[in-house]
């Protein structure tokens, strides 16, 4: 087996955690029905979340957690466990968002197993590749 870069290892966090919460909304919308619909505010229309929506939210959340992580390596040599500290604090508190947005009982659902598959993907990926000083 090779030793992989951080950045190799960093963009296939970012990807697989991609394509892990594309599975979950193929598996929700495909082939169980749901219909992704949820409403940002009480009485503000209703935003249907496609794949589109899905991949993009995802690599957003990635590669923001990426930037945190270097920005954190640069300031501390404890960078690695401050990170994993916010990630899991701000995936924490993600999940209160799909609770107050989703129309439905299956559309919380999905979005609630969508926000935990990326953390277990991105959490424990991006911080193996964490630099030790």
């Amino acid at each position: 087996m090779t030793a992989r870069s951080p950045r190799s290892a960093r963009v296939l966090a970012v990807l697989g955690t991609a394509a892990a919460t594309l599975v979950v909304w193929a598996i929700a919308a495909v082939l169980l029905d749901v219909r992704l619909d949820v409403r940002m505010k009480p009485g503000a229309a209703l935003q249907h979340i496609g794949p589109a929506t899905v991949i993009l939210a995802s690599l957003v959340a990635g590669f923001a957690a990426w930037a945190l992580l270097a920005l954190l390596e640069r300031l501390t040599p404890r960078a690695r466990r401050v990170w994993t500290v916010i990630a899991v604090v701000v995936l924490a508190l993600s999940l209160i968002a799909p609770l107050q947005s989703g129309v439905t009982t299956g559309v919380k659902v999905t979005l609630l197993c969508m926000h935990l598959v990326a953390g277990a993907v991105l959490v424990p990926a991006l911080a193996r590749t964490a630099v030790r000083r």
